[in-house]
Protein backbone atom coordinates (compact mmCIF):
# COMPACT_ATOMS: atom_id res chain seq x y z
CA UNK A 1 0.00 0.00 0.00
CA UNK A 2 1.17 3.74 -0.89
CA UNK A 3 1.69 6.41 1.98
CA UNK A 4 -0.75 9.36 1.29
CA UNK A 5 -1.79 12.29 2.76
CA UNK A 6 -5.29 14.24 2.18
CA UNK A 7 -5.49 17.97 0.59
CA UNK A 8 -8.59 19.76 0.97
CA UNK A 9 -9.05 22.83 -1.44
CA UNK A 10 -10.60 25.47 0.60
CA UNK A 11 -8.81 28.91 -1.17
CA UNK A 12 -11.23 29.62 -3.59
CA UNK A 13 -13.32 32.23 -4.67
CA UNK A 14 -16.70 30.83 -4.50
CA UNK A 15 -18.15 33.94 -6.16
CA UNK A 16 -21.89 31.93 -6.93
CA UNK A 17 -22.39 31.26 -3.12
CA UNK A 18 -20.04 33.08 -0.56
CA UNK A 19 -18.55 31.54 2.44
CA UNK A 20 -20.45 27.62 1.41
CA UNK A 21 -17.69 26.13 2.79
CA UNK A 22 -18.79 27.65 6.48
CA UNK A 23 -22.31 26.13 5.83
CA UNK A 24 -24.04 23.52 7.60
CA UNK A 25 -23.60 19.67 5.88
CA UNK A 26 -25.45 18.16 8.40
CA UNK A 27 -24.74 19.34 11.92
CA UNK A 28 -21.00 20.69 11.09
CA UNK A 29 -19.82 23.10 8.79
CA UNK A 30 -19.20 21.67 5.15
CA UNK A 31 -15.41 22.02 4.95
CA UNK A 32 -15.71 20.09 8.74
CA UNK A 33 -17.73 17.78 6.66
CA UNK A 34 -14.99 17.17 4.06
CA UNK A 35 -12.30 16.69 6.50
CA UNK A 36 -14.16 14.21 8.73
CA UNK A 37 -14.94 12.19 5.45
CA UNK A 38 -11.66 12.07 4.13
CA UNK A 39 -9.25 12.22 6.60
CA UNK A 40 -9.16 8.59 8.47
CA UNK A 41 -6.11 8.22 9.92
CA UNK A 42 -3.57 9.87 7.11
CA UNK A 43 -2.11 13.28 7.58
CA UNK A 44 -4.20 15.99 6.04
CA UNK A 45 -3.98 19.23 5.01
CA UNK A 46 -6.50 22.25 3.97
CA UNK A 47 -5.24 24.41 1.00
CA UNK A 48 -6.44 28.14 1.90
CA UNK A 49 -6.06 31.56 0.37
CA UNK A 50 -5.48 33.59 4.15
CA UNK A 51 -6.86 32.28 7.89
CA UNK A 52 -9.92 30.74 7.96
CA UNK A 53 -13.05 31.95 10.19
CA UNK A 54 -12.91 30.91 13.39
CA UNK A 55 -15.66 28.64 13.09
CA UNK A 56 -13.82 26.30 10.84
CA UNK A 57 -10.03 26.52 12.22
CA UNK A 58 -10.77 25.49 15.57
CA UNK A 59 -12.14 22.09 14.11
CA UNK A 60 -9.91 21.45 11.37
CA UNK A 61 -7.24 19.89 13.63
CA UNK A 62 -4.90 19.55 10.88
CA UNK A 63 -1.96 22.32 8.88
CA UNK A 64 -3.41 24.76 6.80
CA UNK A 65 -1.07 25.67 3.69
CA UNK A 66 -1.68 29.53 2.64
CA UNK A 67 -1.71 29.22 -1.44
CA UNK A 68 1.60 31.33 -2.75
CA UNK A 69 -0.34 32.22 -5.86
CA UNK A 70 -3.39 33.70 -5.04
CA UNK A 71 -6.62 33.48 -7.29
CA UNK A 72 -4.61 31.24 -9.61
CA UNK A 73 -7.23 28.20 -9.17
CA UNK A 74 -7.28 25.02 -8.16
CA UNK A 75 -4.04 24.10 -9.10
CA UNK A 76 -1.75 26.61 -7.45
CA UNK A 77 -3.67 25.41 -4.12
CA UNK A 78 -3.03 22.19 -5.13
CA UNK A 79 1.23 22.86 -5.86
CA UNK A 80 0.90 25.47 -2.98
CA UNK A 81 0.77 22.26 -0.37
CA UNK A 82 2.23 19.28 -2.48
CA UNK A 83 5.25 21.84 -1.63
CA UNK A 84 4.62 21.42 1.97
CA UNK A 85 3.69 17.49 2.20
CA UNK A 86 6.54 14.59 2.93
CA UNK A 87 4.12 11.90 1.54
CA UNK A 88 4.94 10.74 -1.92
CA UNK A 89 1.22 10.47 -2.92
CA UNK A 90 -1.70 12.78 -2.06
CA UNK A 91 -5.19 12.49 -2.53
CA UNK A 92 -6.58 16.07 -3.39
CA UNK A 93 -10.29 16.51 -3.01
CA UNK A 94 -12.52 20.22 -2.84
CA UNK A 95 -14.03 21.59 0.19
CA UNK A 96 -17.18 21.74 -1.20
CA UNK A 97 -17.22 18.09 -1.83
CA UNK A 98 -19.37 16.55 0.96
CA UNK A 99 -19.86 13.13 -0.51
CA UNK A 100 -16.64 12.14 -0.74
CA UNK A 101 -15.08 9.62 1.97
CA UNK A 102 -12.57 7.34 2.56
CA UNK A 103 -13.71 4.46 1.07
CA UNK A 104 -13.24 5.94 -2.35
CA UNK A 105 -9.73 6.70 -1.64
CA UNK A 106 -8.80 3.60 -0.43
CA UNK A 107 -10.81 2.55 -3.71
CA UNK A 108 -8.55 4.52 -5.96
CA UNK A 109 -5.22 3.63 -3.44
CA UNK A 110 -6.09 -0.09 -4.87
CA UNK A 111 -5.66 1.02 -7.97
CA UNK A 112 -2.42 2.14 -8.42
CA UNK A 113 0.09 0.41 -10.05
CA UNK A 114 3.61 0.81 -10.10
CA UNK A 115 4.53 3.79 -12.65
CA UNK A 116 1.22 5.46 -12.03
CA UNK A 117 1.54 9.17 -11.94
CA UNK A 118 -2.14 10.02 -11.10
CA UNK A 119 -5.83 7.48 -10.56
CA UNK A 120 -8.13 9.80 -11.91
CA UNK A 121 -11.70 9.05 -11.55
CA UNK A 122 -13.82 8.89 -15.14
CA UNK A 123 -17.47 8.67 -15.73
CA UNK A 124 -20.04 9.53 -18.24
CA UNK A 125 -19.85 13.16 -17.81
CA UNK A 126 -15.91 13.68 -17.79
CA UNK A 127 -13.20 13.29 -15.13
CA UNK A 128 -12.74 14.71 -11.29
CA UNK A 129 -9.41 15.68 -10.84
CA UNK A 130 -10.22 17.52 -7.61
CA UNK A 131 -11.24 13.99 -6.53
CA UNK A 132 -8.05 12.30 -7.60
CA UNK A 133 -4.89 10.81 -6.36
CA UNK A 134 -1.51 12.22 -7.05
CA UNK A 135 2.05 11.53 -7.56
CA UNK A 136 3.26 14.71 -5.92
CA UNK A 137 6.89 14.77 -7.14
CA UNK A 138 5.41 13.95 -10.65
CA UNK A 139 2.85 16.47 -10.00
CA UNK A 140 5.23 19.59 -8.70
CA UNK A 141 7.66 18.27 -12.10
CA UNK A 142 4.73 18.88 -14.62
CA UNK A 143 2.41 21.55 -12.64
CA UNK A 144 5.06 23.89 -11.98
CA UNK A 145 5.85 24.84 -15.34
CA UNK A 146 2.25 24.87 -16.33
CA UNK A 147 1.33 27.51 -13.76
CA UNK A 148 4.53 29.67 -14.35
CA UNK A 149 3.13 29.71 -18.46
CA UNK A 150 -0.15 30.85 -16.90
CA UNK A 151 -2.24 27.70 -17.24
CA UNK A 152 -4.14 26.92 -14.11
CA UNK A 153 -6.07 23.30 -14.95
CA UNK A 154 -5.24 20.55 -13.09
CA UNK A 155 -6.92 18.60 -16.13
CA UNK A 156 -3.32 20.02 -18.35
CA UNK A 157 -1.07 18.43 -15.79
CA UNK A 158 -2.99 15.40 -15.69
CA UNK A 159 -2.55 15.40 -19.55
CA UNK A 160 1.45 15.22 -18.87
CA UNK A 161 1.39 12.63 -16.66
CA UNK A 162 1.33 8.49 -16.19
CA UNK A 163 -2.55 8.27 -15.93
CA UNK A 164 -4.81 5.82 -14.69
CA UNK A 165 -8.42 6.30 -15.42
CA UNK A 166 -10.30 4.67 -12.88
CA UNK A 167 -14.14 4.04 -14.34
CA UNK A 168 -17.20 5.36 -12.16
CA UNK A 169 -20.72 5.04 -13.12
CA UNK A 170 -21.95 7.18 -10.94
CA UNK A 171 -20.88 10.40 -10.50
CA UNK A 172 -23.58 11.30 -7.92
CA UNK A 173 -20.92 11.14 -5.66
CA UNK A 174 -18.23 14.44 -6.81
CA UNK A 175 -21.13 16.74 -6.55
CA UNK A 176 -20.26 20.08 -5.51
CA UNK A 177 -21.71 22.53 -3.77
CA UNK A 178 -21.59 25.81 -5.99
CA UNK A 179 -25.01 27.11 -5.95
CA UNK A 180 -27.82 27.99 -3.43
CA UNK A 181 -29.65 25.33 -5.50
CA UNK A 182 -26.95 23.06 -5.19
CA UNK A 183 -27.19 23.58 -1.39
CA UNK A 184 -30.49 23.66 -0.61
CA UNK A 185 -30.36 20.10 -2.41
CA UNK A 186 -27.44 18.99 0.07
CA UNK A 187 -29.52 20.17 3.10
CA UNK A 188 -32.14 18.03 1.86
CA UNK A 189 -29.92 14.89 2.29
CA UNK A 190 -28.63 15.62 5.65
CA UNK A 191 -32.11 16.80 6.91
Amino acid sequence: MIAYGVIILAGGEATRLPHKLEFAAGDVPMLVRVYRNVSGTHATYVSCSGALPLTLDGQLPCPLVVDRWSVRGPLSGMLSTMSEMTERFAFVVAGDAPHITAPFIDFLVASYRLGDEAIVPRHPQGIEPLAALYDRVAFLREGLPLLRAGEGAPRRVIERLKTRYVEIDDPAMFASVNTPDDYAKLREEFA
